[in-house]
């Protein structure tokens, strides 16, 4: 019997030695899991209860577990570069068929599609028209190169303060060629419907203590023939909302095959009237010229968020991680991908962080999580062992050989 229980000891720490060596093969492998063998005893099967003294015949490999616990994140100078930092799994599809992976190295191929280097496409949720995400039901996420569209303005705030030391102007006398005929003046760009930027200026008139006549102009043309509106302001100098109408309208007519007019909602709210000199705080207005992407980076989310030249920012997709009841149940493919299987239950999809997903981080990859010390001296381990079971053989060949010398 000790032929089968060496020989058994033999197979399994040879498949121990293939298991460290597969770990250390891939101690440099990104989103590599490392994984351990485990034995168990045998002993032969009896119709009757067995005695107390039953001699196993010998070992073997019960399984081969991989280890999911989390690796070191390095940063990479790849900005599509994503890794995991908790639990889930990338989930990848090629060609419809579905994977799942820690290996978040990725590029852009000729289409714009996020893929890895075996060409299967990352997978997320993608946008409507409006730049809305689209929960419903993950696909290839593709990051789309169109010009972002023009918004024409419709609304403006001015915060300024007036300086109360003015002495009276008559409104009547107002010329925006004639900067004496007006007290103070400011300007902000408007974008029409084609994205044409348009100067829209407003001209401060004191007209009486506390109340001051607004004039408006577009790109240096007077708007209609008197005041766009008029400010009233408290004796504290906040603007007294019981007296003043806000927001202001203002109509600019164009003749560039845009929408016209150009209407835009003026808003003065939170300006004041103190001794003190003229001075804008606030600019602001809801419109932007078409704009070429510039550039795009991952949140912590997997929000896919590209950078146009106008200035302005638009999510493009988010991607989606999976998880899985019984994550040693899925079926290693190679090229660092697992597929799912009736043991590891069905994927649990999610956006990182949301649920019991990790988060993810772009510009960084996770390193295998192979303690290639402690590999090595499970390698020795395992030799000894081996060595110590083709010992066991050769001492029962002696004592076999002892026995046909018998005479």
């Amino acid at each position: 019997m000790s032929f089968e229980q060496g020989l058994s000891g033999l197979n399994a720490a040879s498949r121990n030695l293939d298991v460290i060596g597969n770990n250390v093969a891939n101690a440099n492998t990104v989103g590599f899991k490392g994984s351990q063998a485990d034995f168990a005893d045998v002993y032969a099967n009896s119709l009757a209860a067995s005695g107390g003294a039953a001699i196993g015949i010998g070992t073997s490999v019960a399984a081969v577990q991989q280890a999911f616990t989390q690796g070191n994140i390095s940063v990479s100078s790849n900005p599509l570069d994503v890794a995991i930092n908790g639990q889930g799994f990338f989930r990848l599809s090629d060609d419809g068929v579905i994977s799942y992976s820690r290996n978040g190295q990725f590029h852009l191929d000729k289409s714009g599609y996020i893929i890895n280097a075996n060409g299967a496409h990352l997978t997320g949720y993608g946008v409507n028209a409006n730049g809305v995400l689209a929960t419903a039901n993950p696909g290839d996420l593709q990051v789309s190169t169109a010009e972002l569209a023009p918004k024409m303005t419709t609304k403006g705030s001015i915060v300024a303060n007036l300086d109360s030391r003015d002495q009276p102007l008559p409104a009547a006398g107002f010329d925006i060629n004639d900067p004496s005929s007006y007290d103070n003046a400011t300007s902000m760009t408007v974008y029409d419907s084609l994205g044409n930027a348009h100067t829209l200026s407003s001209y401060f008139v004191k007209t009486a203590d506390d109340t001051w006549s607004v004039f408006g102009a577009s790109d240096g043309t007077q708007l209609g023939t008197g005041p766009i509106g008029t400010l009233t302001f408290t004796s504290s100098g906040a603007i007294d909302t019981a007296a003043t109408t806000l927001p202001l309208s203002v109509s600019m007519s164009l003749a560039n095959g845009a929408t016209t007019p150009l209407a835009v909602s003026l808003d003065f709210t939170g300006s004041t009237q103190f001794g003190s000199a003229f001075g804008v705080s606030t600019l602001d207005q809801d419109g932007y010229a078409s704009g070429q992407l510039a550039g795009f980076a991952i949140a912590d989310d997997g929000t896919v968020q590209g950078r146009y030249s106008n200035g302005q920012s638009r999510t493009l997709g988010q991607m989606v991680l999976a998880n899985f009841a019984d994550p040693q149940g899925l079926q290693p493919l190679g090229n660092n991908a697992w597929g799912e299987t009736s043991a590891s239950g069905q994927p649990l999809i999610g956006s990182p962080g949301s649920g019991n997903l990790g988060q993810v981080q772009s510009g960084a990859t996770e390193d295998s999580n192979v303690d290639l010390t402690a590999q090595l001296v499970d390698m020795i381990t395992a030799q000894r062992s081996y060595q110590a079971n083709a010992q066991t053989i050769k001492t029962q060949d002696a004592v076999m050989q002892t026995l046909v010398n018998l005479r």
